[in-house]
């Protein structure tokens, strides 16, 4: 399937084609409802978010051990020696890495804005130094970078019907409540990493802290303090999921069944973690196979009657 794709895409290299494949290997093995959306998406855009996807779980991964001062310090070695090659490759220098040859390919067919891959570093950074956020507005830079330029960059790779700037603030407001899911799920796993992606005021008015957080992972249970402080963030959440979904129509037709299905499978993750009555310190929240299939295969249908305008294809040239 994925020659096809990269034929689609008009990527002809063979060098760039395996780039392109361990992007989509990379998307394949941890993304799973990220990728099985982007399976919604014409051919001929599919390389092009795996390698977006790929570059930003190769970079997360980076920063994802387990915290001590050696794994700080390589981490921070290796993000820097990250950057490094990818600023030469978004100028054009050859180099190895299969991942930023791909990264560079793309950024070069759909005119990325190169920042949003430099905001996106520097918030990998403060996973290396911050371990808490004292209110909303420091949480929200790191979630710009983090989250808010991904939708970004793949909007190109998207299409819209308009103006492309109409449709951004979306396109980033999607990301954002993809990762403010990912910061309520995750709570427990992030704890042991010795991170709280949470506002600590915000805990604070609920009697919360980062000792009481603590004592549930500890303890397997979330007492009532807790419970209140997370449906609270749960319903900021909620509100960036509302938001995000006006924007979907801005989209290419083509794209939107792919961005709606993603947001909509996303979104049940919340949902399970309120029928949970937020148990996040003993379980991880998930859609099953079974739901995500069902969505899909509507999804499907809308997908490929879209694709029948005939316009998919100028999506790989750069957008419509």
């Amino acid at each position: 399937m994925m020659h096809t794709e990269l034929d689609a895409a008009g990527i002809r290299a063979s060098e760039l084609r395996e780039s392109y494949r361990k992007c989509r290997d990379l998307n394949a093995r941890h993304g799973r409802t990220f990728f099985l959306a982007t399976r919604l998406l014409a051919p001929a855009q599919r390389p092009a978010i795996h390698a977006l996807y790929g570059f930003a779980r190769w970079a997360d991964d980076i920063v994802d051990e387990p915290p001590s001062d050696d794994a700080t310090d390589t981490a921070a070695a290796r993000l820097a020696a990250v950057t490094r090659d990818l600023h030469d490759s978004l100028s054009g220098a050859l180099g190895d890495d299969p991942i930023l040859a791909a990264l560079a390919d793309t950024a070069a067919r759909y005119r990325i804005e190169h920042a949003l891959f430099d905001d996106f570093l520097d918030s990998m950074r403060m996973d290396l130094t911050v371990t808490d956020y004292p209110d909303r507005a420091a949480l929200d830079r790191y979630v710009h970078g983090s989250a808010a330029v991904i939708g970004l960059q793949v909007l190109p790779v998207l299409g819209t019907v308009g103006a492309r700037a109409d449709a951004a603030p979306y396109a980033a407001a999607l990301g954002r409540a993809f990762q403010l899911t990912n910061f309520l799920r995750d709570i427990a796993e992030d704890l042991d990493r010795g991170r709280v992606y949470l506002p600590a005021d915000e805990l604070a008015a609920f009697g919360v802290d980062r000792a009481r957080l603590q004592w549930c992972r500890t303890n397997r249970r979330t007492d009532a303090r807790v419970r209140s402080a997370l449906a609270a963030q749960h319903a900021v959440a909620r509100e960036w999921y509302r938001y995000a979904d006006a924007g979907i129509a801005l989209l290419h037709p083509v794209s939107r069944p792919c961005v709606a299905t993603a947001a909509v499978l996303y979104s049940e993750i919340l949902d399970r973690i309120e029928e949970s009555e937020f148990a996040v310190f003993t379980e991880r929240a998930t859609v099953g196979n079974a739901r995500r299939t069902r969505v899909a295969a509507a999804a499907l249908a809308r997908a490929l009657w879209a694709r029948r305008g005939g316009r998919a294809r100028a999506l790989a040239a750069g957008g419509i």
